[in-house]
């Protein structure tokens, strides 16, 4: 891999290439202590900066996609997940799942509900016809499927209603792995009020109610 490949590669993993860039400046600012003390020990801390930036970014974003902490930073993409609207009720299938017709971005998408899902899920088909923006730190992750593991782009779907409930910004992973089926993951029933199943019904109750949608699930 030649120097032009390695910078292509670093400016698509904005966070990588600040730990980098941090750890050089902390070797710079560790050579010029011996001559220049003041500005070596100056410029060490920056790096040390840049180091504990990047390491808080990264527990950040890994809050944000295993719990219902939301850390929102905008520069970098990290915009403020939530979920609003009224209850929903969405009856079992007769494959014995509680499946959800939703419109992703305008754009209508069937998903499955899957209590056992860390991240809300997207096939490469769904996402694309969605136009789902990428993860600003284009960061990935590896999920197990049923064909083994597989590498999965974090993405942001800006808006996705199911019935009266509507999510924004919130997180996803699209993978390739799944096939055509959606997944909606904890990532997203956490930032619920509440969600229960009762009599073979799964009822999602948001936080913030709002106007319901007309959309059926």
């Amino acid at each position: 891999m030649n120097l032009s490949e390695i910078l292509r590669f670093l400016a698509g993993q904005p966070l990588l290439a600040l730990a980098m860039a941090s750890i050089v400046v902390c070797i710079v600012g560790g050579m010029l202590r011996g001559v220049l003390p003041l500005l070596g020990g100056f410029v060490r801390g920056i790096g040390n900066l840049g180091l504990l930036a990047a390491m808080l970014l990264t527990i950040a974003q890994a809050a944000r996609l295993t719990t219902s902490a939301d850390f929102a930073f905008p520069p970098l993409g990290m915009n403020r997940q939530s979920v609003a609207g009224g209850e929903t009720r969405v009856p079992m299938d007769s494959d014995g799942h509680f499946w959800i017709r939703a419109t992703m971005n305008g754009v209508p998408s069937r998903f499955l509900v899957d209590t056992g899902a860390t991240l809300t899920a997207v096939s490469p088909a769904a996402a694309q016809a969605a136009q789902l923006r990428a993860n600003a730190l284009n960061r990935s992750v590896l999920m197990k499927t049923a064909n083994g593991t597989v590498e999965a782009q974090l993405a942001t779907i800006d808006e996705l209603r199911m019935g009266s409930v509507v999510a924004r910004g919130i997180d996803a992973v699209v993978a390739p792995g799944i096939g055509d089926t959606n997944v909606i993951g904890m990532n997203l029933l956490s930032r619920l009020a509440s969600w229960r199943v009762e009599d073979n019904t799964l009822i999602l109750v948001p936080h913030h109610p709002q106007a319901a949608d007309t959309s059926e699930t």
